[in-house]
Order: C-alpha cells, then structure tokens, then sequence
C-alpha cells in the first residue's frame, strides 16, 4: 500500500445525490448546461457557453476524440435462451471482448445469433476475473454494431436509446471508434464554442482513449489500494505532445476536457523521463488517480458530475483537493445542477 492510499478510505467519496437530479435527457443545445466555476475559493453559477471567458489566451484545451460505437446487442443462443451482450473491445480478426448476460453464461464452442442478423461464436473467458467474453463475428463488428447495435446508455438512464442519442451522445469531434461510453464533459462543445476559443487564441489538441464499460465499475472495497482498475487503450499522438511544449512555452495551461483525456495524459507521464518531452505513442492503463496523486501534465480540468464513491469522484478530489470537491458537490446539490453523463458541467483547477 502507499501513502496516498492509506489517507482515505470509501465512505470519503459517497454522498446524498437526490434521484431527480440524474438527467435523463440532454440539455436542448449543447452549450445550454450550466457551468460550476470551482477554480475559486467559493464556486460560481454559469452556463456553459461562458467557458471561452474563463481561459486565458495561450491555453490548450486537450479532447479525447473517440467515437461512440453501437455496442449493445440483444440476442439468443442456440436453446432459445436470451443473451444481452456490450461490446467492450475490437480485435483484429472479426473478433471482440464482450460482457454478456443470460441465464446461464455460453460455453466456448456455442454460437449466439445477434439481432436475428448475425453470428457470433463464443471462443472462451478472455481472461481470469474480468467477466468478458471472447467472441469471433461472422462480419466486420463495426459494420455490424452500427447496422445493429445500440446506443449504450449508461445504466443510470433508465429510457432506450433513440435516434436523437445517436447524435447528443457523441462529440462533434469524434473520430476513432471504440468506446463504449462517450467522453461527457466534451458533449458541451459544438462547432460554434470551439471557434470561439480559437479567435480567443486558446489552442486545441486531441488524444484518443476508448471509454470502456469499467467506467461505470462500482468500487467494492473500504480499502481503496484493493481496487482493481479496469483496462482502456489509450494513444497520444505526437501533434498533441508539441502543443503540449508550445503552451509550456507560453506559460499557458493546459486544460483537459473530461476525466478520460486527463487519464490518457496522465498515464502517457507514467513513462516520461526527467527533463524530456511527454511520450507519444499508445498502449494500455489502468491508472488509478486517487488523493496525493502527482499530477504532470493537466492545470484545469472540464468534467461533468460524477457517481458516489466512484473512481472519477477520487480522481476530481486528487486534483482540486477532497474539501473542495465536497463543498462543490454540495453546492451543486443545493442549486438542483443535472448529475452525470447528460448533466451539467464543473470547472476546476489543480491545488498547489
């Protein structure tokens, strides 16, 4: 166990968030949600088309730029039996990782027919303790997710997905396919805010990590050193790694948007050598950010609300600090803000 652990447990992350302040749907426009400005001492109500005067000329916001795949499926093994699976990884070869549900869980060698459209057979566990499956489609999965899957909502929206989710439920700058939850503090954006930073002379940069279903993983344990982090792919590109020294440069910040761009710079610092350049490149984390963490890269950080004794709840108390983080969530509370993926946003700032 290390230091940083051993000062928090839990309990320290859980609070009282009312049912009807979870959205359920998104704002009517992108930039119509409110802004909790918490870089101060006391927090400031805004909306969230305030943001470009909030940052300083010189700054660069980062963004995750993966894009959203239709990964849930519905369908039934050879007995009748029904399966729902998410798709949680693309493999090469028309082969995936998947989480599946039915009433008794398929053996390797079975087929399952997805959608009465296509089949996949089940090739095994993909590993010990992970709960996924390995499964090889009879068509590209790209292909086949977007002719046939869903939207996968996360589970704490409790309406099906419909054709106005295909598009709230993506940035407007998404790209890469693969995640399975979409980075939400980027949904604010639209193309019109993101001209605005650009004449306010605020730069942008990208990273891609593919969200995966573990986002939403409960923390089971008082203990947090035994919590397990679940596995993203992730990739810097080097474009991103000289904005990055540019702004360093300058003087400005650097400024995530969403805790998943703020992973995937913080993971790629993991390998950075003393006195060199951030390291490009992709590959796999499973950092855990928890209170007494050693932030390298990110100044401020643009998230949305986040679940009780969540992981993304510790990640905003290692950055802004545990007290404050309470203090805005209470505020939050009070003044009815929308909690979660189709809620309203936060603004903070890394502590000295």
């Amino acid at each position: 166990m290390t230091d940083r652990f051993a000062s928090h447990t839990l309990s320290d992350f859980d609070f009282e968030l009312p049912e009807a302040l979870i959205a359920q749907t998104p704002a009517r426009e992108r930039t119509a949600s409110r802004l909790l400005d918490g870089t101060g001492a006391s927090p400031v109500d805004r909306v969230f088309k305030d943001l470009p005067g909030l940052l300083k000329a010189g700054d660069l916001l980062v963004f995750n730029n993966t894009r959203v795949i239709k990964a849930r499926l519905h369908g039934a093994k050879a007995t009748g039996g029904a399966v729902e699976a998410l798709i949680e990884r693309i493999l090469p070869g028309h082969e995936v990782l998947a989480h599946m549900r039915s009433s008794k869980s398929p053996k390797a060698g079975t087929t399952v027919r997805f959608a009465d459209a296509f089949n996949a057979e089940v090739l095994g566990r993909a590993g010990p303790g992970n709960g996924l499956f390995h499964l090889r489609l009879d068509g590209d999965p790209l292909t086949l997710l977007d002719q046939h899957g869903e939207v996968p909502l996360p589970p704490y929206i409790t309406q099906s997905d419909h054709a106005e989710d295909e598009r709230r439920y993506q940035t407007v700058f998404a790209k890469h396919p693969g995640a399975v939850a979409a980075p939400t503090a980027a949904l604010h954006f639209d193309e019109a805010l993101l001209a605005q930073m650009a004449e306010r002379g605020i730069e942008r940069a990208e990273v891609t990590l593919h969200v995966g279903a573990g986002t939403f993983q409960p923390v089971r344990t008082e203990n947090l050193a035994e919590h397990q982090m679940h596995s993203e792919w992730f990739e810097v590109p080097q474009a991103t790694v000289d904005a990055i020294e540019r702004t360093r440069a300058r003087g400005g910040r650097i400024v995530s948007v969403g805790t998943t761009t703020l992973r995937a710079l913080e993971s790629a610092a993991q390998d950075q050598v003393a006195g060199a350049p951030l390291p490009c490149g992709s590959r796999d984390t499973r950092i855990f950010i928890t209170p007494g963490f050693e932030f390298k890269v990110v100044d401020v950080l643009v998230t949305n609300f986040h679940l009780p004794k969540s992981t993304l709840m510790m990640l905003v108390s290692a950055l802004a600090g545990h007290a404050h983080i309470q203090a805005l969530y209470r505020h939050a509370i009070g003044q009815r803000y929308r909690f979660f993926s189709y809620g309203d946003a936060m603004l903070i700032q890394r502590t000295p």
